[in-house]
């Protein structure tokens, strides 16, 4: 039986799986809401293959997720998720403020969205509007989003596609792969090259789209869709 056909036993704790790529702060997330008497942690992931695997075993009522994983980032596993449960709720809780970032999680199906600079009760107040039905944004982005519905979530200007195009077959193959959280040596194995040939590729991808950082690399990943190529 479904999350989507089960209806919780009044009293009974939600119960909760909770997907970081950060052992810590997965540790530190069930510590502090599985002392919370109307929650349940009932597992817990790494990354977003990982949490697509808790989430049809245990088939929770919400899930606690980051966007930034290895292996399938957290849109990915979103919708996912939300395709094969779709009476489970999911909050996204990450360091990601950036326009594409929240339209990019809404988009893929989360019910709320509550930055890691929150506080504790913060936490607790979004666990509880998302899991008993409704909607949650983080008070420090809801005008943001409001503009951003407004507008159709258009960029100011959109060189993305011209920018990807701009890029070699395997300068796209690099910016994927590190958007996804994959290690220059972990990338060099995968496509049997050396490091130092990724890191050129890296480089030259990098200068070509004027991007500095692995963040920068994922936030335009996720605004071009290019984690879904």
């Amino acid at each position: 039986m479904t999350v989507a056909s089960r209806t919780r036993e009044i009293g009974r704790p939600y119960r909760l799986v909770i997907a970081d790529d950060h052992a810590i702060m997965r540790d530190g997330l069930a510590e502090l809401i599985g002392s919370e008497s109307d929650f349940d942690v009932v597992g817990t992931a790494g990354d977003g293959k990982s949490a697509i695997d808790v989430v049809d075993r245990e088939q929770p009522d919400i899930v606690l997720i980051d966007l930034s994983m290895p292996h399938t980032d957290g849109a990915q596993a979103i919708r996912v998720i939300k395709r094969k449960q779709p009476g489970t709720r999911v909050l996204v809780l990450t360091f990601h403020k950036e326009d594409a970032h929240i339209h990019v999680a809404l988009e893929a199906g989360a019910d709320g969205f509550i930055l890691k600079d929150e506080g504790r009760d913060e936490l607790l107040t979004a666990l509880r509007v998302v899991a008993g039905g409704r909607s949650y944004l983080s008070p420090a982005i809801c005008d943001r989003v409001m503009s951003g519905y407004l507008r159709g979530f258009e960029p100011v200007d959109s060189p993305g596609v011209v920018s990807w195009d701009k890029l070699t077959a395997r300068e796209q193959q690099v910016l994927k792969l590190v958007a996804e959280g994959y290690k220059t040596r972990e990338i060099a194995t995968y496509l049997s090259l050396s490091e130092k040939t990724i890191e050129k590729h890296r480089r030259n991808m990098m200068r070509k789209l004027d991007l500095v950082g692995v963040s920068a690399v994922t936030a335009y990943a996720i605004e071009n869709g290019v984690l879904s190529r």
